[in-house]
């Protein structure tokens, strides 16, 4: 779930000019694969898109004050699953990831998962169900001075681990938007050339 860490940037991304990238849309928590059985084949992203985001729960996530949260992670993150566009998250086999400990803060609930596109990110974040939990935020999650999410292209056959993601998000904190670790709001398109170098949009 993508709660606490869009709180500065819902407005300016909602009202951004959207992501032209194309995607296409694939089986949950696999690569999507051209049509079959007569369809034009669409050409396959060679990147990836991933994002991390952390967020520090005002009280354990057994207290009452988080019920609803805890209660709404299983249809949002089967939301995703199924979203156009969603290639992979972080979870355990619980299902979800509040059982992973990352950044040096055992209470952290930190969420990672890979798009096809900057596109398909928004579209999830910023329609749906994933909304009306998203504007509930500040009830259930502590409110950081510093970036609590990121963005980076990866290579389609990547999957980011947790260490990668700290470090993109450590980037981020020291030096803001770069082609290393960006937001929402300041982004940048995928490696072109086959250099390796994101290009600032």
């Amino acid at each position: 779930m993508l709660i606490a860490a869009l709180d500065r940037e819902f407005h300016d991304a909602t009202t951004a000019s959207r992501d032209t990238t194309p995607w296409v849309a694939g089986t949950p928590g696999r690569r999507a694969t051209a049509a079959s059985s007569g369809a034009l084949a669409v050409a396959q992203p060679r990147h990836h898109l991933a994002q991390v985001n952390v967020a520090l729960p005002r009280e354990p996530l057994d207290s009452p004050l988080l019920a609803e949260f805890v209660a709404a992670l299983e249809p949002i993150n089967a939301l995703a699953d199924r979203s156009p566009g969603f290639v992979w998250r972080l979870q355990t086999e619980d299902g979800d990831a509040t059982g992973v400990r990352a950044f040096g803060d055992d209470r952290l609930i930190v969420n990672l998962s890979v798009w096809e596109s900057l596109r398909a990110l928004r579209a999830f974040v910023y329609a749906g169900d994933h909304v009306a939990v998203m504007r509930r935020r500040r009830e259930w999650f502590e409110q950081g001075a510093e970036a609590h999410m990121a963005l980076w292209w990866v290579d389609a056959s990547h999957i980011p681990a947790v260490a990668e993601a700290e470090d993109r998000l450590a980037h981020l904190r020291a030096r803001g938007p770069t082609a290393h670790a960006f937001t929402l709001r300041e982004t940048y398109a995928p490696p072109a050339g086959g250099d390796g170098h994101a290009r600032r949009r």
